[in-house]
């Protein structure tokens, strides 16, 4: 049966603050919990000032303790920023906390150096990420001669993240369950990319057989034509944060309206269309399921990044009916 999972930015709607966004952060949680998803999942971003999500495991202790049995992770930790020693005992502490409820997805990001440098400020040299995760899978395995504390009966699930075939080599060759982001490169690559990562793939005292995770935007609304109404804010969202200036919110959907967009900015929405899907919930249920079986994935993770609360809630309501999850 195909796992459905959420992964949420925690969006700064436009007259909405920080604290407002990760409130509603919890209530997304706790709606998909009741509604059935297997995963709720929050992003590391920086710089990103229209997001509240910056620092996963800090949210994740927040919404494990507000939630009951869904898998609480991190989608993901960038872990170049970080000492390998502290993000080990960080999740070995939820996962003490929250037995067999945690997820470490790790990343690796490239950009903003400026970021990196702040959080790295007494290191001299970066650490090649392949050692990085060598060095964690040993802590999280109690295969260093430093234990990363505290002592846990349990481990959480590894998960690579990624959109190329290194990262997907690293996946398979460290025994690490492995999500592919379709929403940032939706080519045919990506099927061959999921292909050799099974092909290649070692197990682990982690994991024994591969596990593939896709990762998806999606739109869901009542009707079509209310989804387009709410994807035309996520265009505009998309065209802020790729620009220099972005302002530190997400747009509403009346914004987005009033504004509109300039033929060059309505090629680079084309484009981003690529990345969605976006109708009702039968379509977009359709379309993940065409996903799911083009990947062979063995679990679908929604990003309901779109304006308004009411809206996010509302679009993995009718999501989680179309598929039965209440009723599994």
């Amino acid at each position: 049966m195909l796992a459905l999972n959420i992964l949420d930015y925690s969006p700064i709607d436009e007259g909405k603050m920080a604290r407002e966004a990760l409130l509603e952060t919890t209530e997304l949680a706790q709606l998909a919990e009741r509604s059935g998803y297997s995963r709720f999942w929050v992003a590391e971003h920086h710089k990103v000032a229209s997001v509240a999500g910056s620092t996963p495991e800090m949210l994740m202790m927040h919404l494990a303790t507000s939630t009951s049995k869904i898998r609480i992770g991190s989608g993901g930790v960038m872990l170049p920023h970080y000492s390998t020693y502290k993000v080990a005992e960080n999740f070995r502490m939820l996962e003490a906390l929250h037995p067999n409820r945690i997820d470490l997805g790790i990343g690796r990001s490239r950009s903003y150096q400026a970021v990196n440098k702040a959080l790295n400020s007494m290191r001299e040299r970066a650490e090649p990420y392949e050692e990085q995760l060598n060095q964690l899978k040993n802590y999280l395995a109690d295969k260093s001669e430093l234990p990363a504390m505290p002592i846990t009966e349990t481990a959480p699930e590894l998960w690579l993240l990624g959109t190329a075939e290194g990262s997907a080599a690293l996946a398979a060759e460290k025994g690490m369950a492995y999500s592919y982001a379709h929403f940032a490169r939706p080519s045919i690559d990506g099927v061959e990319i999921i292909g050799k990562y099974r092909s290649e793939f070692k197990a682990s005292p982690f994991l024994v057989q591969p596990k593939v995770m896709i990762a998806v935007f999606a739109v869901v609304a009542e009707t079509k034509e209310q989804a387009e109404e709410i994807a035309k804010a996520f265009d505009l969202w998309l065209l802020f944060v790729e620009s220099n200036t972005p302002p530190p919110y997400y747009p509403s959907i009346e914004t987005a309206k009033l504004r509109g967009f300039s033929t060059r900015e309505q090629q680079k929405v084309l484009e981003n269309r690529k990345r969605m899907i976006i109708g009702n919930a039968d379509f977009v249920k359709a379309e993940i399921e065409r996903i799911a079986e083009l990947y062979k994935a063995d679990e679908i993770t929604i990003i309901p990044n779109v304006a308004g609360a009411e809206n996010r809630m509302n679009g993995i309501r009718l999501l989680a009916e179309a598929f039965g999850l209440a009723n599994e």
